[in-house]
């Protein structure tokens, strides 16, 4: 599964709501189909009534196919692509990766991906009149490349990214070809099915908008059998996986091809990025490969939910080390102050309820903020600005707070916070084993005990790290609770010695 997105947040996508502004470089507004000698070509499944919506990716491959890697690999060297110390083949890790043709060095730079091969929002499209309606209403960029990809695959032959796109997946491995009842199911202990929901709620309510907006407006430029959410869903997936943003270039986003058939290692540190001195998207290996060993590159340090949300995939327990489970915190209406703290939270821009990361070595200061918020007596009311400021990571003053006089009741806090997602963790994984798939076909059995193991994986790698933070948390609480620590310090401080230490 050759997919790249270093720095891609799951808040990134916006729904499509920016107004209609016209630019000096644009023609006023199309109201009408201007006459124009290039129409474009299109291809659809089945039903060709306009009221039909395909089913079906019409064009791609098979996400572990090297059917057109040959004629990707020929376009590409045509296209300015230089010759390369790696190709494609099939991989045990991905399906599909860059395998080392010749010995590489460690230190040495790969790939030189030239500019002209990069797909951004500024690259020429194929369906000139597609590509005029799109940029005159300020599409940001995630729609636009979203609707880009749609349009030029749908140009069959004529478009130029023609031997790229058909050597995409036809399905990209991604949460948002789970149905409701899979994320249910499925992920029902795992914080990841809220993001996962949240994702494809962005998805559809952004293709909603882009239909409302431009696609009912041009139904002869965009038509619904191929601008709909089936072939959305299928270009946000490949941009979910595949989008890469270049720090060196002023952090713009493009898809680089060859480049995104590099798979990721919890291993490897080296990202890609543009080089100014070769003029060319690369990466600076971290260690030595033989001919015919798979090349890596680091995806960004993501945890293991999140490499799922995005790459369909979740490492081995315990070989990521940025792993993480997110935990929920929330205040209870019944709390004396809570109307204090939730203008504390809201000023800060945190809700009642907040889910925080916590790692196999530690977790971050602003959970403990929270947990203080959260305990804090009527007494403290003066300090809940602090403790709100401290939790949302936006004060200007990185220094920790320490509220001795707090810190038994908000460890316990953090504590009741992690049984009560262990318990779920628990069930399903006990659960699991016996699970009904409720299938009647090979294939249908086939994706549902894929979709099973990735949740027992995922659920397994997060419920070892609360088990090490329950461990961790117990022992603390013991240590005060007996007075055998003469000087209460922040918690955080004291773990990361306890763990250095173990």
């Amino acid at each position: 599964m050759a997919e790249v997105s270093r720095n891609f947040h799951t808040t990134f996508i916006p729904t499509f709501s920016v107004p209609y502004h016209r630019t000096s470089s644009h023609n006023p507004q199309l109201n009408q189909r201007k006459n124009s000698i290039f129409r474009c070509s299109i291809s659809t499944a089945g039903d060709t009534s306009r009221t039909s919506v395909i089913q079906t990716i019409p064009w791609g491959c098979d996400a572990d196919s090297l059917e057109n890697a040959e004629s990707l690999q020929s376009w590409l060297s045509d296209s300015g692509l230089p010759p390369q110390k790696m190709t494609i083949e099939t991989v045990e890790v991905g399906e599909r990766g860059l395998v080392a043709q010749k010995n590489v060095r460690k230190g040495e730079k790969l790939l030189f991906v030239p500019p002209s091969l990069f797909i951004t929002s500024d690259s020429e499209w194929t369906c000139q009149e597609a590509g005029e309606i799109i940029k005159q209403n300020n599409v940001p960029d995630w729609p636009l490349l979203a609707t880009y990809l749609i349009s030029e695959a749908s140009t069959m032959g004529s478009s130029r990214w023609n031997n790229y796109i058909s050597a995409l997946p036809r399905q990209p491995y991604s949460l948002l070809y789970w149905t409701p009842e899979e994320l249910d199911r499925y992920l029902e202990a795992s914080q990841i099915r809220t993001r996962a929901i949240e994702r494809i709620s962005n998805v559809t309510g952004t293709y909603n908008d882009m239909k409302f907006r431009i696609f009912s407006k041009y139904p002869d430029v965009f038509p619904e059998k191929v601008f709909n959410m089936e072939t959305f869903k299928w270009s946000f997936g490949i941009l979910f996986s595949r989008l890469v943003r270049l720090p060196s270039m002023e952090g713009k986003v493009a898809l680089v091809p060859w480049a995104d058939m590099l798979n990721h290692s919890c291993d490897v540190e080296t990202f890609l990025d543009y080089d100014k001195s070769s003029q060319g998207v690369v990466f600076t290996t971290d260690r030595p490969y033989q001919p015919g060993e798979q090349v890596f590159i680091s995806y960004g340090r993501k945890s293991n939910g999140e490499l799922l949300l995005s790459y369909g995939f979740v490492p081995k327990e315990g070989t990521n080390p940025s792993d993480s489970v997110e935990v929920l915190l929330s205040i209870q209406k019944s709390d004396k102050c809570f109307k204090q703290k939730q203008e504390a939270l809201r000023k800060h821009g945190l809700s009642m309820t907040q889910c925080y990361p916590i790692q196999i070595t530690g977790w971050p200061v602003e959970l403990m903020a929270y947990a203080y918020l959260a305990v804090s007596p009527p007494s403290l009311v003066g300090q809940f600005d602090e403790m709100a400021a401290a939790a949302s990571n936006k004060t200007t003053s990185k220094k920790e707070l320490i509220y001795p006089e707090l810190e038994e009741e908000a460890l316990q806090f953090i504590l009741d916070s992690c049984e009560s997602s262990l318990s779920k963790y628990t069930k399903f994984i006990q659960a699991s084993g016996t699970m009904d798939l409720d299938v009647t076909s090979p294939k249908q059995l086939n994706r549902k005990l894929f979709l099973k193991q990735l949740a027992v994986d995922l659920c397994t790698s997060e419920q070892r790290i609360l088990f090490r933070a329950q461990y961790i948390l117990r022992r603390r609480l013991r240590d005060i609770r007996s007075g055998e620590l003469k000087a209460l310090t922040l918690f955080n401080g004291w773990f990361r010695k306890f763990f250095e230490g173990s």
